[in-house]
C-alpha cells in the first residue's frame, strides 16, 4: 500500500512537470522570448558592470546571458525529470543498471517528443543541441537519486553494525 501512494505521488509529479514543460513548449516563439528576456533583464539590472555599458553593447550581453539562461532552464526542469523517473522506476524491483537505463531513455523520448512538438509551435523549432542538454539534466537527477539512494544505504548498513 505504502509503495503503490508513493508511486502515484511520484507519478503525479512527474506528469505534472511534463505538463510544465508541454505548456512551455506550446508558446510561440515571441512569447517564449519575451518570458526569458524579462528574466535576463532582471538578471542584468543587478550587474553593475554591465549596466554601465553603451545601449548597444548592452543589447549584445543581454542576448548572449538570454540564451544561456534558456539552456540553463532547459537543464533544470529536465533534472527534476530524471530525479522523478528515476525515483519512479526505483519503486519497483529493477536492477539498478536497468533502472538508470531505463530512466535515461525515458528522459530522452520525452525531450525528442518536446523538441518534436515545437517544430509545429509557430517561431519555434527543434533542436539537438536542446534534447543534448534535456539529456544531460536527466543524467544528472538520475545520478543525484542514485547517490543519495547509496549514502542512505551506506548509513543505514552503519546503523546496523552500531546495534
Amino acid at each position: 500500500m505504502k509503495k503503490n501512494i508513493e508511486r502515484i505521488i511520484l507519478l503525479i509529479l512527474l506528469l505534472g512537470t511534463m505538463t510544465i514543460i508541454f505548456g512551455f513548449s506550446s508558446q510561440d516563439g515571441k512569447e517564449s522570448g519575451n518570458i526569458s528576456k524579462k528574466i535576463t533583464e532582471q538578471i542584468v539590472k543587478r550587474i553593475p558592470q554591465i549596466q554601465e555599458k553603451e545601449q548597444e553593447e548592452k543589447e549584445i550581453i543581454i542576448n548572449r546571458i538570454e540564451k544561456v539562461i534558456r539552456k540553463i532552464a532547459h537543464f533544470s526542469i529536465y533534472t527534476v525529470v530524471g530525479i522523478l523517473v528515476m525515483a519512479f522506476i526505483s519503486t519497483y524491483q529493477i536492477k539498478e543498471k536497468n533502472r538508470i537505463i531505463i530512466s535515461t531513455i525515458i528522459g530522452i523520448i520525452y525531450a525528442c517528443s518536446d523538441e518534436i512538438h515545437q517544430s509545429f509551435v509557430p517561431g519555434r523549432s527543434p533542436m539537438i543541441t536542446d534534447v543534448m542538454i534535456d539529456t544531460m539534466g536527466v543524467i544528472l537527477g538520475i545520478l543525484l537519486i542514485t547517490t543519495i539512494k547509496l549514502i542512505i544505504q551506506k548509513y543505514q548498513e552503519k546503523l546496523k553494525k552500531m546495534v
